[in-house]
């Protein structure tokens, strides 16, 4: 299965602004990236990319003064596979769980363990130290959260989602990472695409879309509080602790968003080759990045 992603958005600036970006589709993705999603701009921009600290291809630019559109398709691979479930993986003890996982433990700026700590012990403490415990985090979550795109709030936290039972899959994604990291279970904030491949089309514009996974026996698994259902197509663009660290983009300056459109849909591998609104052909500039894309 092959499947079309991208994004158009655009924004609007009194004066030069700095922008940091996470826009990019996750290197892990590897080979399964049959067009890359190179990052095209208009007016044409010097966009210099990197790997930043988690392992995701952040970018940076300044925007000028006036309006600045940004943009990219790409064409990824899927396996068509909806999320593995594993009942038997086991929750680690803390001693022995490679050091790569500690920092996903932690309390971070949306997700307040220490407060949370208390809710979660109660709720889930009797339960089996495996894929079940987790599980029954994702299940709590999704029931106690109402999703209310119009309420969204880009400083609500974990317990501020939790008090208020409302939020989008953000929101969402945030409390069960701190009830899990409460039960010293690594959990780790993820951002993408998500089509409606393989369920009924979702009415409302397409957005991209956050998710989390837990570290269990030997491996990361996702988890979707939200949706609470193994879905197919996932295309990671970033992880990190909360979203803090993934942003799609961090202004140092006034910078107002003015045009926001997402795609993300299943095409025919015939039609791969002749995908509408590929970087090449639309106006601006492509930057590839060497060695990492």
């Amino acid at each position: 299965m092959q499947i079309r992603i991208g994004y158009d958005i655009a924004f609007e600036c009194p004066q030069p602004t700095p922008m940091l970006m996470m826009l990019r589709v996750h290197p892990s993705l590897g080979d399964r990236v049959i067009e890359h999603d190179y990052v095209a701009s208009e007016p044409a921009l010097a966009i210099d990319t990197y790997l930043d600290g988690f392992g995701n291809l952040a970018s940076r630019t300044v925007l000028p003064a006036g309006q600045t559109r940004l943009w990219a398709r790409g064409i990824v691979e899927s396996d068509g596979e909806p999320d593995p479930i594993a009942p038997d993986a086991r929750i680690l003890p803390v001693q022995d769980l490679p050091e790569e996982c500690l920092v996903y433990l932690l309390g971070s700026r949306y997700c307040e363990t220490d407060h949370l700590g208390f809710i979660a012990w109660p709720l889930f403490g009797h339960l089996p130290e495996n894929w079940q415990r987790v599980q029954a985090i994702v299940d709590y979550v999704h029931n106690h959260l109402t999703f209310n795109y119009a309420l969204a709030r880009p400083t609500r936290t974990a317990l501020e989602a939790h008090g208020e039972q409302l939020g989008v899959c953000r929101d969402f994604a945030h409390l069960a990472i701190a009830l899990c990291r409460a039960m010293n279970i690594p959990a780790r904030y993820c951002t993408g695409y998500l089509g409606d491949i393989g369920v009924p089309r979702d009415p409302a514009p397409m957005d991209f879309s956050a998710w989390f996974e837990a570290y269990l026996g030997d491996r990361w698994y996702t988890f979707d509080a939200r949706h609470n259902k193994p879905r197919i197509g996932r295309v990671v663009m970033a992880r990190g602790r909360d979203a803090t660290d993934v942003a799609l983009t961090n202004s140092f300056g006034n910078a107002t968003l003015v045009n926001f459109s997402v795609v993300t849909e299943e095409i025919e591998p015939s039609s791969a080759g002749n995908a509408p609104g590929r970087p090449s052909e639309l106006l601006g500039a492509v930057h590839p990045v060497a060695g990492v894309a």
